[in-house]
């Protein structure tokens, strides 16, 4: 039986390299993170590169580009790195990260908050704004960029990994929002797979689409199984528990099921600032994330 399967990645905030590019480094930390998880499930998947694709939104976002040399040292080193080290581990969870993390927390219950925060928690929260308010329409224009490459694979009953990370990921739930309620596009995505997300912030939460409607009008209805890992240390993704501020999906039956993988989840990306827990090669080079997505594509 020839089953059809595609994975679209919407990456996260910043310019990013070049599409090409990009993607080929997104697909070298994924199968990486899937050998490392399920190494027997390596060997089709690295068959189908044609069957994953980004979303390239950031540079009609920045109207610029990042110099792929820049990454491509630390990326050698965390594909040699195989998993934190104690150093990591307690950078992580260090008060500073605690702090910071307290700080976001802060602006969420308090917006106007933001511009006497740390230039990481204000970086963060001002790119949320920026998404929201839309101006010249950019956030309709990236979202329609995505149901470009959603429409055909809905239609042709194509099983579909949807991954968002970071604000990549409400990029994600608000297209998936129009399919359902503007378009009524018949097909749901067989999984929607979330790092590092800001979706259960309470400043996210108000602003998705369709956040003041009620019953399933309020949510996305076009998603099977819902998967969600965060790692620690990582700021961006407050309020981790999506199985219990998404539960009423679950009591509709718009959704099947919504799994939070947050607990000794690690991301030990490092660059010339330090260790970031919040990068998307990081993430996918982890085999918590590895093994989600070898036993989503061995799924029949």
């Amino acid at each position: 039986m020839n089953i059809k399967r595609h994975i679209i990645f919407v990456p996260g905030k910043n310019p990013k390299p070049p599409e090409q590019q990009h993607l080929d480094l997104l697909w070298r930390t994924l199968i990486e993170g899937v050998r490392r998880a399920e190494p027997e499930a390596v060997d089709d998947l690295i068959q189908h590169k044609e069957d994953f694709s980004i979303l390239a939104w950031n540079r009609l976002f920045y109207n610029e580009t990042k110099d792929i040399s820049i990454d491509l040292p630390w990326i050698d080193v965390l594909m040699n790195t195989h998993g934190p080290t104690r150093d990591d581990m307690r950078q992580a969870q260090h008060w500073h990260k605690k702090l910071s993390r307290f700080l976001y927390m802060l602006t969420d219950y308090v917006p106007y908050l933001i511009n006497i925060m740390p230039d990481i928690v204000r970086q963060t929260a001002l790119e949320l704004t920026r998404y929201f308010q839309n101006r010249h329409n950019v956030a309709d224009d990236i979202r329609e960029m995505l149901k470009q490459q959603l429409r055909p694979l809905l239609k042709s009953d194509t099983r579909i990994l949807l991954i968002g990370h970071s604000l990549g990921s409400v990029i994600a739930y608000d297209t998936l929002w129009e399919l359902s309620h503007e378009e009524k596009l018949p097909g749901k995505i067989d999984m929607f797979l979330t790092l590092g997300s800001p979706l259960g912030m309470d400043y996210v939460r108000h602003r998705l689409l369709g956040a003041y409607n009620t019953g399933t009008s309020k949510y996305p209805t076009n998603i099977k199984h819902w998967e969600n890992l965060s790692s620690v240390g990582d700021i961006t993704s407050l309020n981790k528990l999506f199985h219990e501020e998404y539960a009423q999906m679950i009591e509709l039956g718009i959704v099947e099921d919504i799994h939070d993988h947050c607990k000794d989840i690690y991301n030990f990306y490092r660059n010339e600032e330090g260790l970031n827990c919040h990068r998307s090669y990081g993430y996918l080079v982890n085999p918590a994330v590895g093994k989600i997505i070898a036993d989503w594509w061995r799924k029949t």
